[in-house]
C-alpha cells in the first residue's frame, strides 16, 4: 500500500481541561471543521464511554483525544480498535476496548451524525496510568501502558499515523485484523439479552455468538466475559 499522508491531527486544539473532548469535538465539527482536526486535553472532568458510562484518566497520564472524521465508514469504531490495539501490542475487546493482559487500558468511542457526514471519533488510552492512579473498583479490570508522562506525545503521533493507515484500508483488511487480535472468540460471553461463546467477527464486523439455539450476530451492545472477574 502506498504511503499515507498525515491528515489527521491538523488542525490540533489542546486544552488543559475540558468536561469531554468528544463533546469539544462535536461542536467544531458541527461549526464545519475540518477532516482530522483533534481535540486532546490533559484532564477531563466528564469524560464518557459506551452505555454513558464515565471515563476515568487521570490527570497527564493518559491520551484524551477525539478527531473529526468526515464521510467516515461504517467499521471506523473497529479499524481504530486495531490502530490502538498495534500501538498497545494488545487484544481487541469487541465492540470498542483494547485489553492487554486482560486488563482495559483502552476505550472508544463514535459519536456523530451520519446524514451531515462526519463523527468524531474518542479514544482513552492509559499510557502511563499505574495501579495508585485508579479507583480501587478499577484497578482488577484497567491497567496502562507502562509508559511514563513524557512518553504520552510520542505514544499520540505514532497512534495517529496508526490511525491513519487503518482507516484508509478496506474492510476486509480491517476485519482479518480485528480477527487476529480478537480478545472474546472462544470465550463464553454475557449481554443483556443471554450469554453463549464467541465464535468470531463476521463480515459486517457483528460478534458472532454460539448459544443452545444456534448462532446469532451481535451488532451494538455491551458484551462481557462471563467470568465476574473480567
Amino acid at each position: 500500500m502506498a504511503a499515507v499522508t498525515r491528515v489527521l491531527g491538523l488542525p490540533r486544539l489542546h486544552l488543559r481541561v475540558t468536561a469531554s473532548t468528544n463533546e469539544r469535538a462535536r461542536a467544531l465539527a458541527v461549526g464545519g471543521a475540518p477532516h482530522g482536526t483533534l481535540v486532546t486535553a490533559a484532564e477531563q472532568t466528564a469524560g464518557r464511554g459506551r452505555q454513558g458510562r464515565t471515563w476515568v484518566g487521570p490527570p497527564g497520564r493518559a491520551l484524551l483525544l477525539s478527531l473529526v472524521l468526515r464521510d467516515p465508514t461504517p467499521l471506523v469504531p473497529l479499524a481504530a480498535g486495531v490502530a490502538v490495539a498495534e500501538i498497545a501490542s494488545g487484544a481487541i475487546k469487541w465492540p470498542n476496548d483494547v485489553l492487554v493482559g486482560g486488563r482495559k487500558v483502552a476505550g472508544i468511542l463514535v459519536e456523530g451524525r451520519p446524514q451531515e457526514g462526519w463523527a468524531v471519533l474518542g479514544i482513552g488510552l492509559n499510557v502511563a496510568v499505574t495501579p495508585a492512579d485508579l479507583p480501587a473498583e478499577l484497578r482488577e479490570r484497567a491497567g496502562g501502558l507502562g509508559l511514563a508522562p513524557a512518553d504520552l506525545e510520542p505514544t499520540l503521533d505514532r497512534l495517529l499515523g496508526a490511525l491513519e493507515s487503518w482507516l484508509a484500508h478496506d474492510a476486509a483488511t480491517v476485519l482479518d485484523a480485528v480477527r487476529a487480535r480478537d480478545a472474546l472468540e472462544g470465550r463464553t460471553v454475557r449481554w443483556a439479552g443471554g450469554a453463549g461463546r464467541a465464535v468470531g467477527i463476521d463480515d459486517a464486523g457483528r460478534l458472532l455468538v454460539g448459544t443452545s439455539s444456534g448462532t446469532i450476530a451481535l451488532d451494538a451492545g455491551e458484551v462481557h466475559l462471563a467470568d465476574p472477574a473480567s
